[in-house]
């Protein structure tokens, strides 16, 4: 959440920053300085009737030891009884609609991020390994999988829709060996390994910014009003919310495999085939909880980390920053690691790393007690480690062999006890 403070000190700025993300948001920001404005009207008023009622309350006392009838100074009080609670309760709506418009407000961009309209127009900050030849004709990781038995989309489909699959035997332990392995990586770089809540409250997606924008991507369970969370980052975050940490806690590093849930809504048409986009996955993620004062640093480490996986992997992949008119809801700041995926011809998402700066801290509440004794917001990061599915994918691609079979990477090998599959 953008701190109101900033849009009350510096609007035009607020505006010219949200711009660059091309979207018209100029209007809402107007309308939350006229009820901010509003508000503080309220407040004002709100402030001498109450002044004003505890004023003729200790005047009734005084005249009542006189003797005094105080029938209509009493009648006065119920009066302003009434208009401070009707004045409390227009305070409470307006404070409502400030807090509503704010959340569907994304988070302010960092100066570094480039300009631009779309994924065309991210920029490509580096690439690692060298893409694969083929003496071959090559399959694709879908085609390759239902030839070898490995994968079921037609039974998958029958029992639970579209963008669903069924792995069977060694791939389904080729992607058990991938969490592991994962796992180990990132706990051996110092990050906490956490079993976190696959089901939360609304509390905890508005915390991280899912809601209320991305409603409709969301899986809600009615009756229980849980949603299935749509990434880890979600229940690592909340797992500090509303909590004051000290600095020297900072900073914390954490990591969790769970599965993913999300509707995909308003993607029809896109990756309908295969593995790369499914309602249903499984995810490593990183979490940061830092000091406001090195988090681009940290933003650098934990792309480090995520990169590590692909190269211990032999993954061939790139680096991109992602422009103003790509980048997510909540992040200040973002590069996505992109794979190679020989079938396509490109490079496709494996990870993004984030910097949100202070925008879910506010939302969830996670502060720090600095060396002054002041709380303040720390910094959240995230990052994908990876995505499981879409490493299964780029491994089942980049490594398949002429006799339809998939070598397994050296690094996973241990897990596996086996290198082929």
């Amino acid at each position: 959440m953008i701190n109101i403070e900033l849009i009350r000190k510096n609007p035009d700025f607020v505006k010219e920053n949200l711009a660059k993300r091309d979207i018209f948001l100029k209007d809402r920001i107007d309308d939350i300085l006229k009820l901010d404005e509003e508000r503080r009207q309220k407040i004002k008023r709100l402030e001498d009737l109450r002044a004003l009622r505890n004023s003729k309350s200790k005047e009734i006392g005084i005249l009542k030891k006189q003797g005094i009838d105080t029938e209509e100074l009493e009648e006065e009080i119920k009066n302003l009884k009434n208009d401070i609670a009707e004045l409390e309760d227009e305070l409470r709506r307006i404070e409502k609609y400030i807090e509503d418009l704010l959340l569907r407000i994304p988070n302010l961009l960092h100066e570094s991020v480039p300009y631009g309209k779309d994924e065309n127009d991210n920029v490509e900050i580096k690439r690692w390994g060298e893409l694969p030849k083929f003496d071959f004709e090559i399959k694709d990781h879908s085609e390759l999988g239902v030839l070898r038995g490995l994968i079921d989309f037609d039974q998958a489909s029958a029992m639970s829709g579209s963008r669903f699959s069924i792995l069977k035997g060694p791939l389904a332990k080729l992607e058990r060996a991938l969490i592991n392995f994962m796992l180990d990586v990132n706990t051996k770089n110092g990050y906490k390994e956490m079993i976190v809540p696959h089901l939360v409250k609304g509390e905890a997606l508005i915390g991280t910014g899912q809601l209320p924008k991305f409603q409709e991507e969301l899986y809600y369970i009615k009756d229980d009003e849980l949603y299935l969370i749509p990434t880890a980052e979600v229940s690592l975050v909340n797992a500090y919310r509303d909590t004051i940490l000290q600095e020297s806690d900072l900073p914390i590093n954490l990591t969790a495999y769970t599965p993913c849930y999300r509707r995909e809504a308003g993607s029809h048409g896109k990756d309908i085939k295969g593995l790369i986009r499914q309602h249903q996955f499984d995810k490593v993620e990183l979490v940061k909880i830092v000091h406001p004062d090195n988090s681009y640093e940290e933003l650098e480490k934990l792309l480090l980390n995520a990169e590590e996986i692909l190269q211990l992997l032999e993954l061939p992949y790139r680096v991109v920053a992602l422009c103003s008119g790509d980048i997510g809801f909540s992040a200040s700041k973002t590069y996505d690691i992109e794979v190679w995926i020989p079938s396509q011809n490109k490079y496709r998402e494996i990870s993004s790393c984030s910097n949100c700066e202070d925008f879910q801290a506010r939302r969830a509440n996670i502060r720090f007690k600095d060396k002054t004794g002041k709380n303040r917001f720390v910094h959240t990061l995230n990052g994908s480690s990876l995505a499981v599915g879409r490493t299964l994918v780029a491994i089942m691609e980049n490594y398949q062999t002429k006799d339809n079979k998939i070598l397994v990477p050296k690094v996973l090998r241990d897990y596996m006890k086996e290198e082929y599959i």
